[in-house]
């Protein structure tokens, strides 16, 4: 409990080193809730346990007991779990191919994927926004929906000077007018006093285009300070779409450092819990597919083709930056809990008996029922869908999607068939690290579970046997 927590802080911290101070009340309120569970889960709920005793099961569901078997190992699970582990057992070559086919077909229209904050043009047809937007497009433009603010400032006030803002504005206004992709330049107004001027420019194309930020680009590196050289002046391209442009390039930029960061953290908090290289690094890149397959859902109803058009969204629409950090910081998280539950029990087995292949078998069919309802929180996210924000509906689709391909997919199909194709390197630990780290048994100490001696009668033989040809 204390180590699957611990993985969702780690995704809520690396908010705090994006810069991006609307994020930093979520994660700060997220770690304060994860503390209050774990707290209640390491007191209350085993004091509640110890209080009720055998009671806490008395009031059970009429017509949901499922039929189990216990093997001779002293695995018991669910007939249906139990064989689908065995068949993943045995077909784990097609097993693994079949759920990375899967994972890098989902992913794959990430690779399209435009940046950029939605606007009114995105909002659903019929709407007063979404009107008021395509009439004016059609009226005068694409580009009047997104004007760029062009100020110089001096600090020579003088009118008649030629470095004064008033002619200094009349400069960067036919640099402006003639240069491409503007269609209009509005005359340069001069503040009260006489030192600073703003000019409107609209471009040619609409705010979500990508050929508005080349032209936003190639006004701050070339013809902007071509227009001001020889003078004191400054001259800013401001507004709405040049701060979302910016936005856009500051926010994906620290994209790749919260992604090594959170990755690094958690990796190495499951090597000192297992113990284990293989078991470290196999969890990161399963967990980076998963929320590589969210993103490719998000990214192809943005498309908006038939899967955009089931959820409201009928043309295409930028992915605004900071909805993938908000994503992965949360996916990530929930995505590593499932791997703690599903390799503390196959580590608990291996610690007992010696045998990869038993721990997976038993691992995975005692926690499938466990993560595969853990997947609830899809209905959650699946609320979110309905809204006709954007980025809430966006948000609701890709965690959706990513808890339910991290359950099925990733867990009961890739992660088991994968550990059966390392073998025993699953457990693998050089010995001058394993020295090196601290003790941490989250699974109790591996003299609850290991044998201390042979089976005391024959009945335990064929349990033995058994567990040794799963």
């Amino acid at each position: 409990m204390l180590l699957a927590g611990g993985t969702v802080v780690i995704s809520m911290l690396g908010l705090f080193g994006m810069g991006l101070s609307f994020m930093r009340g979520a994660a700060l309120v997220t770690i304060a809730a994860i503390a209050i569970v774990l707290l209640s889960a390491i007191t209350l709920i085993p004091a509640l346990l110890g209080y009720f005793g055998a009671h806490i099961d008395r009031l059970r569901l009429p017509r949901l007991r499922r039929r189990s078997r216990k093997h001779g190992s002293g695995i018991t699970a669910g007939t249906g779990w139990m064989r689908w582990s065995q068949l993943v057992q045995r077909h784990r070559f097609v097993a693994a191919a079949a759920g990375l086919g899967i994972l890098l077909a989902v992913a794959s229209p990430f690779l399209g994927v435009h940046f950029g904050f939605p606007d009114s043009g995105n909002s659903a047809e019929g709407s007063s926004t979404r009107t008021a937007y395509d009439l004016l497009a059609d009226g005068f433009g694409p580009g009047v929906n997104g004007p760029l603010l062009i100020t110089v400032s001096t600090p020579d006030d003088s009118l008649e000077s030629p470095t004064g803002a008033a002619a200094l504005a009349d400069r960067v206004g036919a640099v402006l007018t003639s240069a491409p992709g503007v269609a209009a330049v509005s005359p340069a107004q001069l503040n009260p006093t006489a030192d600073t001027a703003i000019i409107i420019v609209t471009p040619t194309t609409g705010p979500q285009d990508t050929r508005t930020e080349d032209l936003v680009r190639t006004l701050r590196t070339d013809l902007l300070p071509a227009a001001i050289a020889g003078s004191q002046a400054e001259v800013h391209v401001g507004g709405a779409t040049a701060v979302s442009i910016d936005s856009t390039a500051n926010i994906s930029s620290r994209i790749p450092i919260l992604i090594a960061a959170v990755v690094l953290l958690s990796m190495l908090l499951l090597l000192v819990s297992f113990r284990s290289i293989a078991v470290a690094v196999k969890a990161a890149v399963m967990n980076l597919l998963s929320v590589a397959a969210a993103y490719g859902a998000v990214a192809l109803v943005l498309q908006g083709g038939w899967t955009g058009r089931l959820i409201g969204i009928d043309h295409p629409t930028p992915l605004a930056p900071f909805i993938p950090v908000l994503m992965f910081a949360v996916l990530f998280g929930l995505s590593m809990d499932y791997e703690v539950f599903l390799v503390a029990r196959m580590r608990e087995t291996w610690l007992a008996t010696g045998s990869n292949t038993a721990a997976i078998v038993k691992g995975l069919a005692g926690t499938a029922r466990v993560i595969t309802a853990a997947a609830i929180m899809i209905a959650v996210f699946a609320a979110f869908i309905p809204s006709t924000d954007i980025a809430v509906k966006v948000i609701g689709i890709g965690m959706a999607a990513a808890i339910l391909i991290d359950a099925t997919v990733i867990r009961m199909l890739l992660v088991p068939a994968v550990m059966h194709l390392l073998g025993d390197r699953n457990w693998w630990l050089p010995a001058r690290l394993d020295r090196a780290l601290p003790e941490v048994h989250i699974e109790g100490h591996p003299q609850h579970y290991q044998p201390t001696s042979a089976p005391a009668d024959a009945d335990q033989a064929p349990a033995a046997a058994h567990l040794a040809s799963v």
